[in-house]
């Protein structure tokens, strides 16, 4: 396997984090992603989303050098605004924005953009909302599973 791809890390997870405080998100990452962050040629996929892949892009943005790479499944205008906001605040850091450019913003265009991340990954990091079973987080893990890579799922 390319050593790139083993240093490639897919970030998956819920949208819902109103829950918890974001210190709380703060710490998470602090012990779950920056292990994986210690190399500044690794390489994070991030969906682009509001929730954990905005919280995620934000802390490693921030707290890391990794290259960080947003994929979104259909443009980047089509992104929430919070969203589209941590892209703006944190553009300089962001070494590729994709757009997958799918015609509708459905369950299989956020499919599509999920095994996009996790084919060019080593390993899938996921942070479901508990007891959210069916979503696109646990689609991306179970993917990642399919595939024999390793995953670390963080209920939150």
């Amino acid at each position: 396997m390319d050593e790139m791809v083993n240093r490639a890390v897919t970030i998956t997870g819920t949208r819902a984090t109103r829950h918890r405080r974001h210190s709380d998100f703060a710490g998470l990452f602090g012990a779950y992603l920056a292990p994986f962050a210690a190399h500044e040629a690794s390489v994070f996929y991030l969906g682009g989303a509001k929730g954990i892949d905005t919280l995620a892009l934000t802390w490693l943005a921030e707290n890391t050098a990794v290259q960080l790479v947003v994929v979104v499944p259909g443009t980047l205008d089509q992104q929430p605004v919070e969203a589209r906001s941590a892209l703006d605040r944190h553009q300089a850091r962001i070494a590729q924005i994709i757009e997958l450019r799918a015609e509708a913003l459905n369950t299989e265009a956020y499919h599509t953009r999920n095994r996009y991340m996790v084919d060019r990954s080593g390993m899938t990091i996921g942070f479901p909302h508990a007891g959210g079973a069916g979503s696109g987080t646990w689609q991306t893990l179970d993917y990642t599973a399919e595939l024999g890579k390793p995953r670390l799922i963080v209920p939150v």
